[in-house]
């Protein structure tokens, strides 16, 4: 089969969108399909040599870090006349995921998208609250133009569908258990970060953004600090709070934008990983956190509705609250931190990356075949 991938945004931007579709590309072509991954092309980017489309980017305000694709509908449409794709997934609702939705269309390509961002979510943390609204209809207008939106959760399945979003289909999320992994905990690293032997590293791993409520992080580590004066907080990621965060409290750790296997390092150093966002659609960092084997403190849904079992191997809360109040327990009991922490790991042993790329695979030809007899008759 041959399929089109087009998405905003693509390693080495490091975000879970980036990565979600970079290891479905990467699955796709090990199962023996041509892939046509079409993106826009990042800073001072040679030509692409796979034959790939890169098509005219600009950065995106606030996130100088991350890219927009313009339109390019007759880019497109020229392209998909000479190499018509069987099926197209479009995981970005920008500028360039838009003009590929209508060339589709036109064209008569069946088509999927993946809803991997709850912009709508974001606008408080803004001051664009009034826009919410808007904004969902935005949404909602581009996926149901589509055969099929893609979500990673039943949760989020269910909330879009009652929005009136159709068409929904759920496609699960795994995590590489081979490299998160606890056996990555690197005692220099920890060291580095000022953390004393048998001291407490408490981490957070993302975006350092308004809308990852890291007021909360750091009200719940201000709290755990009282009893553990020499507990460190470290923040690995980079985004527009980071500056603002920094001056305000320089005795955190701020570590910048790691990947591959000096993230997974990162990740297993840590002994409590805390996670205060409320705008995630799925928040893969729950995942590796849960891998790397540290103890996981998360609000009740995404992921964590999914995987994380209170008192099991992580502890989901529901309020403020109960989430400093779950940090504080988890600083205070070491013994807890590991056997949370030990069962997480074995859990995220139990998915596996491959089987979501065979869904994804299965559903992209389901599109396909689906397809071709209406294809056909109009031809």
């Amino acid at each position: 089969m041959r399929y089109a991938i087009v998405t905003e945004t693509y390693p080495p931007e490091v975000n879970g969108v980036a990565l979600t579709v970079h290891g479905l590309e990467l699955g796709l072509r090990q199962a023996g399909h041509e892939v046509d991954l079409i993106r826009p092309r990042q800073p001072a980017e040679p030509a692409a040599l796979d034959g790939s489309l890169r098509t005219t980017g600009a950065a995106l305000p606030r996130y100088p870090g991350l890219r927009f694709g313009l339109p390019s509908p007759f880019r497109l449409a020229r392209r998909w006349h000479q190499q018509r794709p069987d099926a197209v997934y479009i995981a970005t609702e920008g500028p360039l995921g838009w003009s590929a939705l209508r060339c589709a269309r036109r064209l008569g390509i069946p088509v999927a998208t993946g809803f991997h961002t709850r912009f709508d979510a974001y606008l408080p943390d803004y001051g664009a609250a009034w826009l919410q609204d808007t904004a969902l209809r935005w949404m909602r207008r581009f996926h149901n133009q589509a055969d099929a939106t893609l979500v990673p959760t039943r949760e989020l399945q269910a909330t879009l569908t009652d929005k009136g979003f159709e068409r929904v289909r759920l496609l699960a999320r795994a995590v590489d258990s081979q490299q998160f992994d606890p056996g990555r905990r690197d005692s220099g690293l920890r060291a580095a970060w000022g953390v004393a032997p048998g001291g407490l590293a408490v981490i957070h791993v993302g975006r350092i953004a308004a809308e990852k409520n890291l007021g909360l992080a750091v009200r719940a580590f201000r709290a755990l600090q009282q009893h553990h004066p020499g507990a460190r907080f470290v923040l690995v990621g980079d985004g527009p709070a980071r500056e603002k965060l920094a001056a305000e409290h320089p005795d955190f750790v701020f570590c910048g934008v790691h990947r591959g296997d000096a993230l997974a390092r990162h990740f297993a150093s840590g002994d409590l990983f805390l996670f205060p966002s409320l705008s995630e659609t799925f928040g893969n960092v729950t995942l590796e956190a849960m891998a790397s084997g540290v103890a996981t403190v998360a609000f009740d849904y995404g992921a964590a509705r999914e995987y994380l079992r209170t008192e099991e191997n992580g502890i989901a809360v529901n309020d403020d609250d109960l989430f400093v109040a779950a940090a504080r327990r988890l600083a205070d009991d070491a013994a807890l931190r590991r056997r949370l922490g030990g069962q997480a790991a074995r859990d995220m042993k139990r998915l596996h990356p491959q089987q979501v790329v065979a869904e994804f695979d299965a559903l992209l030809e389901e599109l396909a075949m689906a397809r071709r007899p209406h294809a056909q008759h109009a031809a």
